[in-house]
């Protein structure tokens, strides 16, 4: 033992030195790259409170447009409303002097049959006039081709006109901007039978 403690003082003291640090050691606390429990908390807690902030926004946008497509919708029905009450205001303010005239015509007394013409036709050419501007035309086909989406025919006569064309209108048509208001009431061609020899 004495001589073991001997040898121990006599031998070099740098072999005793403390043995160096570990490479990249600095004394310091090493990070991880890993939350804590609390860093995760108040990472989850200020995501929740963002995606509630989200959600109270979009739902706010989402009621503004409700809103604003109800106010559409509620306008849309009022415009229709107006359309059906109104759409024939400015052609009933073009009848009215068709009106007028035809009650002036009435009130006249001992009046000659020839001045009595003269009024209806007055009267024929405002009521012409009126049908003009709102693209009212009269469909009076005679000598055209049968046309089924125009005319609707009352008789079916042998001519020596072509085969359906119209040789006749009992009742003129009217178009609404192209649109049958109503159809003319036509008599159409046919082709004459060919004539029954005399018996010889």
């Amino acid at each position: 033992m004495t001589l073991f403690f001997w040898s121990f003082l006599m031998s070099d003291p740098t072999q005793h030195e403390a043995a160096p640090a570990a490479e990249g050691f600095t004394g310091e606390p090493v990070d991880s790259g890993f939350e804590s429990p609390e860093q995760h908390i108040v990472s989850l807690e200020k995501a929740l409170a963002d995606a509630e902030a989200k959600a109270a926004e979009n739902f706010d946008q989402f009621v503004r447009a409700k809103a604003e497509m109800e106010n559409i919708r509620r306008r849309s029905a009022e415009d229709v409303l107006k359309a059906q009450k109104f759409g024939v205001e400015k052609m009933a303010d073009a009848l009215l002097a068709v009106k007028d005239s035809m009650d002036a015509a009435l009130v006249v007394e001992n009046t000659s049959v020839e001045s009595f013409k003269t009024g209806v036709e007055l009267t024929a050419r405002q009521l012409s006039n009126a049908f003009e501007k709102f693209s009212i035309k009269e469909e009076n086909p005679v000598g055209a081709k049968f046309d089924p989406t125009r005319h609707q025919a009352i008789a079916v006569l042998e001519s020596d006109q072509p085969a359906n064309t119209v040789i006749s209108v009992m009742q003129k048509g009217y178009l609404l901007h192209e649109r049958v208001l109503r159809p003319a009431l036509v008599a159409v061609a046919k082709e004459k039978a060919p004539a029954t020899p005399a018996n010889s």
